[in-house]
This record gives C-alpha cells, structure tokens and sequence, in this order.
C-alpha cells in the first residue's frame, strides 16, 4: 500500500501522519529477495508486490460493496480502511497457483498486532511447525525478534458475511491480526507451507542499530532459516 488514506471509512489526519511506510511490508520482501540473491541460495524466488493506493475517488469502492477475488470467493467490504488484505489476498492466489514449496508474506497489516506485541516485536502466523520452530530459533539467534501468535480457527467465523463468501472485517474487533491472518490464509490452499509476517516496518524512535524511519523487521531471521536450509 504506497499510501493508506482509508478510503471512503478515512482515517483522522493524524492517522495518515504515517501512512507513507505503509508500503513497509513490501520493502521488506524486496529486502528479503535482495539477501537472498546475494547469498546465492539454492531456491527458485517469486518476489510479488502488490503495489496500489487507497485513495478517495469517484469510482473508489464502498463500506458494503462486494468484490470477486482472484480466487473466486466473493468478499463484502465492512470496512475500506481494511484494504491491504484485498490485495494481499490477490496476490497470495496466484503465489499459491503455482503450488510452491515455501510462501512467505509481510505486510504492515494491523494496528492490532502493535496494540498486541507493540512496534518491535512483529507477529508471524503459520500452521507449519517446523517452519514456525526454525523462524523462532533464527529470530533469537540473529537478534531479529519474532512472535508466533496462533491462527484460531474458531475465530474464523467472526469474517461471515451474508451477502458474500466472506467480510474483510469483524464486527466485535476483537483479535484483529488474528482474524486478518485468517482472511488470508483462505487464499492459500496448495503451497505446501505459508507463513504471514504482520510487521509495523517503522522505527518510532532514534536506536544505536537505525534513525527514526523504516525499519528492516523479520527477514534477516527469514533469511538466516532459508541459508540454513538452502545454502548448500
């Protein structure tokens, strides 16, 4: 999302303030991609950035409209500043079509992951134990902290919608980044592991490793698991 207004459901002003880094997900990946190139490592990488803005126009959509996804579920919109899992979704579809081993995403998602584990400590969602045991070990051993929060099926009923497959939002707002990984994880179904990293991708504060600014978050643990595994 290269700027996040909120669309029609807008966000205050002081809530844009910083909506510039709200492309921190996908500078992450590139990040990530750009490691991994230079290490050499022995993988077949699709980088895919799903670059829009969400801006107020006339033929902006609506709190209520329905939208198709790449994949065919339809979805209602509860809520349009909910936005960057539309098009993360897309995008994860037609990762998933190609039945990859390893599908990773990073996204500055929710502000419900910072209200939850605050700015320095990103969540990351997947049903892969290995993966989430490795992604956890490499996080403390390369000092790139990581979370694991849990895809809680039962919660996957708060998205019903009854015009649609599903809604981009709940109505209680509870356990935001939650739900959210579970909107996205229904796009998923052929890749043999998927792992979602909800990253703030933001320095609030000047720190001895990084001024005030974007912030490089996960991938140096992701990239020290693929080297381990991939490096040959």
């Amino acid at each position: 999302m290269c700027f996040d207004t909120g669309g029609l459901d807008i966000k205050p002003a002081s809530g844009m303030l910083l909506m510039k880094k709200d492309m921190g997900g996908a500078a992450n990946v590139l990040g990530l991609a750009s490691m991994i190139m230079a290490a050499g490592l022995k993988v077949r990488l699709r980088v895919l950035v799903p670059a829009v803005e969400n801006s107020i126009a006339g033929n902006a959509f609506r709190p209520g409209d329905v939208l198709q996804s790449r994949k065919g579920p339809t979805v209602e919109i509860g809520n349009t500043d909910a936005e960057g899992r539309l098009v993360l979704a897309d995008a994860l579809a037609l990762a998933d079509e190609e039945e990859p081993q390893l599908l990773i995403d990073m996204a500055t998602l929710t502000g419900a992951a910072r209200v939850a584990l605050g700015p320095d400590l990103p969540p990351f969602f997947t049903d892969d134990e290995a993966f989430a045991s490795d992604l956890a070990e490499a996080s403390m051993r390369v000092a790139d902290p990581l979370w694991r929060m849990p895809l809680w099926t039962p919660y996957d009923r708060k998205l019903a919608s009854k015009v649609a497959d599903v809604n981009n939002v709940t109505s209680d707002g509870f356990a935001g980044a939650v739900t959210a990984a579970l909107f996205l994880r229904r796009f998923v179904e052929k890749a043999q592991s998927w792992t979602h990293l909800d990253v703030y991708g933001w320095s609030p504060v000047d720190r001895p490793h990084c001024p005030v600014g974007g912030e490089a978050q996960g991938i140096r643990a992701i990239e020290d698991v693929l080297a381990r595994r991939y490096g040959g």
